[in-house]
């Protein structure tokens, strides 16, 4: 398929910035605390999850997914503030070592999953569409990647903020389900 070089630079980065995360979220070790774990990684998630809408921002002239793409990159950068507001005072969490092992096991499936389907997403000479196509299954990802966390005993201060993660993430895939249908 021949690609517009918007398209073409859009996707550059795009691997780029996946690459880089793949990096960064298989090499946070679990170690006795799933809370500070799950916090690092999260942190992770979302500061790719700034450099893919910015990306986006660099090369859409879609005015509804700009502003989209932009409230996420606003919640990312929430997200990441609160998260690191709570790391040190959830440094007092044990999980015995079963729950760090099948924390780990879920974590790696869901993250697996998640690479793969983002770096297959379905290209076409449409920046805005190419988006939504990898955002769908970041954003399913980091439910589940929730949803695993919230399995385990947590830091008592990550337990609200996972809650409107997930909510936030959900709507997200929702928003996008919706503007993919308005542009497609």
């Amino acid at each position: 398929m021949d690609l517009n070089e918007n398209v073409e630079e859009y996707l550059e980065r795009f691997y780029e910035i996946l690459d880089s995360m793949i990096l960064e979220m298989t090499s946070i070790d679990v170690d006795n605390n799933i809370s500070q774990s799950f916090i690092l990684q999260m942190i992770a998630l979302s500061e790719a999850g700034i450099d893919f809408s910015s990306n986006l921002l660099n090369h859409s002239n879609n005015a509804g997914i700009e502003q989209l793409a932009q409230n996420m990159i606003d919640f990312y950068t929430r997200t990441i503030e609160d998260l690191n507001h709570i790391y040190t005072r959830c440094a007092n969490i044990s999980n015995p070592n079963t729950d760090i092992v099948n924390y780990n096991r879920a974590y790696n499936y869901i993250i697996e999953n998640m690479f793969v389907n983002m770096s297959n997403a379905v290209i076409s000479d449409d920046v805005n569409i190419n988006y939504i196509n990898e955002m769908i299954p970041y954003h399913l990802g980091a439910v589940s990647l929730i949803r695993n966390a919230m399995r385990f005993q947590l830091c008592g201060e990550l337990m609200p903020i996972l809650r409107e993660l997930r909510i936030q993430h959900s709507q997200f895939v929702n928003e996008l389900r919706s503007i993919y249908d308005g542009v497609s």
